[in-house]
């Protein structure tokens, strides 16, 4: 179960022959048996919440005394209102739906189980006590009878707070939901506490409710413009400001403000783009030659196009039952009389810390199934990679590198995924605590704490770097993790060159890729916003439309990526193995060998002394003698 191997697994590794997807065996069993009882211990939690009647509650929702709505209930001892016959009550309803406490994640608003919801709004309390009159649904306390709700006292304190606003035709789960978006609007102004002038807030919430037709076809269009940009600048700025009213031309300087922006942005953008393109271009032969594999890659498997897809698929129904659990484990546990002389449920005990264990769990799981598909993808490259004749490829290569993955190799992505989760962790403690003493720690200790998080995120990024590789690694040898990532990261420092030169380049290729996909949906998004007649500002609109293309874009591209980063593996370990002679045939791509070939030729041209492209060819010479 530990990461180092025993002296005689070593010894025996490093004797034995080398043979691509040859000699499958199970890996990191002891990590598979301890994933299974992780997940057995998930599935107690979610079991343990749902015997405590935290699914009645949770779905069928429950008062501010603790009964649940559409059934009888037990008397709760000292609880006044306890125990009542909600049989016909089947409806949960927030006499002050909009006051929300997000600190502690729910509404601070007494709730009672009544008949029915508003369909309308209700503007004073004869409404109310018509609406208890025609639908025998009293939205006040249980103590006021609807006779006395114009005439008590204690009406404003016992009935709803006014107006009411009208409720969803579909309660959510039982709950009387309020369709006004006010109270929503709320929430988004109290979850953006960085804000502090509101007008501008009010005005960039005016301008995504304005333009929400717009953002979502641009969005659909998501699935370059600098000159553009600098024209439309030119043109707002020259606009006649002399017929505009106040109010209109605060907004026309900010989005004239924004344009300057993206127009500076864009051409910043442009002129370090030539600068690397100039110093880079030496470098990308062979990264010129992975992509054109690539693309043969995804003509032989067009069905690794839609991998972002099952794993979206799988990360949403796992999210979907995390959730779910944690909504029953906010509503377990026995019944609390709080300071206000209401009903909370709460856990006591060990049990109380089960929220940890799930949050784990959440990361663990998240980044087993992200593993998956790295571990899928780099079995179906790896398998067109070192099959010869391309004619004898599985029917299904992405399906058979899914049955290996569940046959042999479960145990070896759990241990990889936890690897990550271990760091994940620290680093989600030490940003909650920096975002808890925000503006009381000293400087020192802001900095030692920004310094940790730094450090911990490049960490997680050298270890998802190092992960995927291993993850070949296992997919060509069938090693366990640790064999893997030793493995993998040999072949990395002996082609450092070449790993920088496809880390820089490659990348930065595919980041062109999503800049041109944002760029193209921004400068529609900016033709369109500019030109709609409502005075609104456009600038969140488009950054959403633009994160959203650019989250679209990411999803495909990264799995063009992985392709590539397993072709380059998969070529270092070839020409490290195999050197073309007879009985040692590359497996590599023509196009590959092309490479290799003009490599040669450049190193006896250049001598000892050669050129860069020849001294990177050296650490994989010296390692395809050795072998």
């Amino acid at each position: 179960m530990g990461c180092c191997s025993s002296a005689s697994s070593a010894a025996q590794s490093s004797k034995r022959e080398w043979k691509p997807l040859e000699d499958r065996s199970c890996t990191d069993i002891p990590w598979l048996l301890l994933f299974i009882l992780f997940c057995i211990g998930m599935g107690f939690i979610c079991g343990f919440s749902v015997a405590t009647g935290a699914a009645a509650r949770l779905v069928s929702g429950y008062d501010s005394y603790g009964n649940i709505c559409g059934q009888k209930n037990a008397k709760l001892e000292a609880i006044p209102n306890s125990g009542m016959d909600h049989t016909h009550r089947k409806y949960v309803f927030f006499l002050d739906p909009c006051n929300l406490d997000l600190i502690n994640r729910k509404i601070k608003s007494v709730a009672l189980c009544v008949k029915a919801c508003p369909r309308q709004e209700l503007k004073t309390l004869s409404d109310v006590q018509k609406f208890a009159e025609i639908n025998g649904s009293a939205l006040c306390s249980y103590n006021l009878k609807p006779s006395e709700y114009t005439t008590s006292s204690k009406a404003s304190v016992l009935c709803p707070k006014l107006p009411v606003p009208a409720s969803a035709p579909i309660p959510f789960f039982h709950r009387c939901a309020p369709v006004n978006i006010s109270c929503y609007a709320k929430f988004a102004e109290a979850l953006i506490t960085f804000v502090s002038d509101n007008s501008v807030l009010h005005r960039l919430i005016s301008g995504v409710m304005t333009s929400k037709e717009i953002i979502l076809g641009l969005c659909l269009l998501s699935l370059g413009g600098t000159g553009v940009l600098w024209w439309l600048y030119a043109k707002q700025r020259k606009s006649p400001k002399e017929t505009v009213i106040p109010e209109q031309l605060q907004i026309a300087e900010d989005n004239l403000r924004a344009l300057l922006i993206y127009a500076i942005s864009a051409t910043v953008f442009t002129v370090i783009l030539f600068l690397i393109m100039l110093v880079m271009r030496k470098r990308v032969a062979l990264t010129i030659a992975l992509f054109h594999v690539a693309g043969k890659v995804f003509i032989h498997l067009p069905l690794l196009v839609f991998q972002p897809f099952w794993t979206f698929f799988a990360l949403v129904l796992f999210w979907a039952y995390w959730i779910m659990t944690l909504l029953f484990l906010g509503t377990t546990g026995s019944a609390v009389q709080n300071d206000q002389g209401f009903v909370e449920f709460r856990v006591s005990g060990p049990l109380q810390y089960m929220w940890w264990y799930h949050v784990v769990g959440l990361i663990w799981i998240s980044e087993f199934i992200l593993a998956c598909q790295q571990m899928t993808v780099a079995g179906a490259v790896v398998t067109y990679y070192f099959t010869r004749d391309k004619r004898n490829l599985p029917f299904t290569p992405i399906l058979a590198s899914v049955n290996r993955l569940i046959r042999y190799h479960l145990g070896t992505v759990a241990k990889g995924s936890f690897i990550i989760t271990l760091v994940k962790i620290p680093r989600m403690i030490l940003m909650y605590i920096h975002s808890q003493l925000k503006g009381k720690e000293n400087a020192c200790a802001r900095c030692v704490l920004k310094s940790c998080i730094c450090c911990l995120w490049c960490l997680e990024k050298c270890l998802n770097y190092l992960n995927q590789n291993a993850y070949t690694a296992t997919a060509i040898n069938s090693t366990n993790f640790c064999t893997s990532a030793k493995d993998a990261f040999v072949i990395l420092v002996e082609n450092a060159l070449r790993v920088a030169a496809i880390n820089t380049v490659g990348d930065f290729m595919l980041f062109l890729g999503k800049v041109l996909i944002v760029c193209s949906t921004g400068l529609a998004g900016i033709m369109l916003l500019n030109y709609q007649q409502d005075y609104t500002v456009w600038v969140l609109p488009l950054i959403i439309v633009c994160l959203f293309a650019f989250l679209v874009a990411h999803c495909f591209l990264s799995i063009y990526e992985m392709v590539v980063d397993v072709l380059f593996l998969c070529f270092a370990i070839d020409t490290k193995y195999n050197d073309g002679s007879p009985g040692r045939e590359f497996y590599m791509d023509k196009v590959l060998m092309e490479f290799v070939e003009n490599s040669r030729k450049a190193m006896k041209e250049a001598g000892k002394g050669g050129v860069a492209d020849a001294r990177e060819l050296k650490p994989m010479a010296s390692g395809a003698s050795s072998a």
